[in-house]
C-alpha cells in the first residue's frame, strides 16, 4: 500500500535525518558561500591552485585579507594547501561545494 506522507511528517523525517552537526556545518558552508570576496577566491581557485600572493593580485586585494578569508574556508575544508618552500599554494578542496558555486554562477548569468 502506497500512503503519501502529510507536509509535517516529510518534515519530521528530514528533521530526524539532520544533526546538530550536519546543520551547522551546511549554515557555515552556505555561510561561506554569502560573502562575495570568498566566491571570487573559490571561483578562482576551481581552476588553479595560487598562493595568497597570486590571489591577492589577481583579485585586487589585500594580502591580509586573502589569508583571512583562506583560514575561514579552510576550516571548513573548502580550500587545501600545500607548502613550497615559505609559500602556501591553496587549491580547491571540495568538488561538490566547487560543483554547487558554478551552478548558482550559472543560475545568475541566466537573468
Amino acid at each position: 500500500m502506497d500512503e503519501k506522507l502529510s507536509s509535517s511528517e516529510m518534515q519530521k523525517n528530514i528533521d530526524q535525518h539532520l544533526d546538530e552537526e550536519t546543520l551547522f556545518v551546511v549554515s557555515q558552508t552556505f555561510k561561506a558561500l554569502s560573502d562575495p570576496t570568498r566566491i571570487r577566491i573559490l571561483n578562482l581557485l576551481c581552476s588553479d591552485e595560487h598562493s595568497v600572493n597570486d590571489i591577492a593580485e589577481i583579485l585586487d586585494l589585500g594580502q591580509s585579507t586573502v589569508s583571512h578569508q583562506l583560514r575561514f574556508l579552510k576550516n571548513l575544508r573548502l580550500v587545501k594547501f600545500r607548502r613550497e618552500g615559505t609559500t602556501l599554494y591553496y587549491s580547491k578542496d571540495d568538488d561538490h561545494i566547487m560543483n554547487l558555486l558554478k551552478q548558482a554562477i550559472e543560475h545568475a548569468a541566466h537573468n
